[in-house]
């Protein structure tokens, strides 16, 4: 058997591949930098790639996965969603010089990223900071009743100009709405006893037309029963039927100013103040007849009769005016 021989050349070869091996498992396996080649970008996220300080591209990279190159590469991920914060409570003098605490919400996104991040150092905290100069400015132009009657207005306003800011930043504000207006106590008792004031006047001015057309209905029905003397004992009956509708009621008939004509007519003929017998029967049927007017019931007008004038009591005694 003739012994093996290894050539020079393969010898060296071989090493160089056996080094080239060790320093692949070591540079890759244990050089954390070189990991970091690949990155994966959420769907509601996008990055700006920068290449040894210079923008790679006018457009965001994204969503997926991304590849960077180590040591040359520089990148930045921004969050596309919708952001909200709450300004800070503001103590605001409107324009009629009025003290007033006022807060407010914002809702915004980042619109272009690369913009976000080249325009700007912190697109966030820029924002959040020009919402509280905004609101202050804006409501020092109107008055305290424009900001309490008109807050949506106040709030697109607000929202057009933060608007026109923020786009150079690649931020669009979605939405503003003012939550709470504060008032000075002794403001509020003021504005508290004027809306009362209000509403009394209001309410006297309501009844003075209601008794205003009362008065003129009134007017137009007196006119009416003027007119037709009849209906004035028709309205005389029907009050009585609507008396007598109820459950033991009580009814008392008023005497007939007839009645008090005829004493009237006798005193002033007579020097007597007494009347005689036939006096009460005179009377009697003076009763009688004005009942006939009011259009009784003959039954209704001897009860009537009977209970008020007797021919008992007419004989046994006399009548005193």
């Amino acid at each position: 058997e003739r012994p093996i021989k290894f050539h020079q050349n393969q010898v060296h070869i071989g090493c160089a591949l056996l080094l080239i091996q060790v320093v692949n498992i070591f540079l890759v396996r244990k050089c954390t930098f070189l990991s970091l080649t690949d990155q994966v970008v959420a769907h509601y996220e996008r990055a700006v790639l920068f290449r040894l300080g210079r923008l790679i591209s006018a457009t965001a990279q994204g969503p997926g996965l991304i590849f960077v190159l180590p040591c040359l590469d520089r990148y930045r991920i921004l969050d596309l969603r919708t952001f909200t914060f709450d300004v800070p409570t503001q103590e605001v003098l409107t324009k009629d010089s009025v003290t007033v605490v006022v807060n407010a919400v914002v809702y915004y996104r980042v619109r272009d990223p690369v913009r976000a991040v080249v325009n700007v150092e912190d697109a966030n905290r820029a924002t959040r900071v020009l919402g509280q100069t905004t609101l202050r400015n804006v409501l020092g132009t109107v008055n305290l009743d424009e900001l309490l009657t008109a807050r949506e207005d106040i709030a697109a306003l607000m929202q057009e100009c933060l608007d026109s800011v923020t786009e150079a930043w690649g931020v669009k504000v979605e939405r503003v709405e003012i939550k709470d207006v504060r008032l000075p106590i002794q403001l509020q008792r003021a504005m508290a006893a004027e809306a009362e004031s209000v509403r009394e006047a209001t309410a006297k001015v309501i009844a003075a037309e209601g008794e205003m057309r009362a008065s003129g209905a009134l007017k137009a029905a007196a006119f009416e029963i003027n007119q037709h003397p009849i209906a004035m004992q028709l309205r005389y009956l029907q009050a009585m039927n609507s008396i007598s509708s109820g459950k033991e009621s009580t009814i008392v008939f008023p005497v007939p100013l007839d009645l008090f004509s005829f004493f009237r007519t006798h005193c002033d003929n007579t020097d007597s103040k007494v009347l005689t017998v036939a006096d009460g029967k005179k009377l009697l049927e003076q009763l009688r007849l004005s009942l006939e007017d009011l259009q009784m019931q003959p039954e209704s007008r001897k009860d009537l009769s009977e209970d008020y004038f007797s021919h008992d009591q007419l004989d046994a005694s006399t009548l005193i005016v």
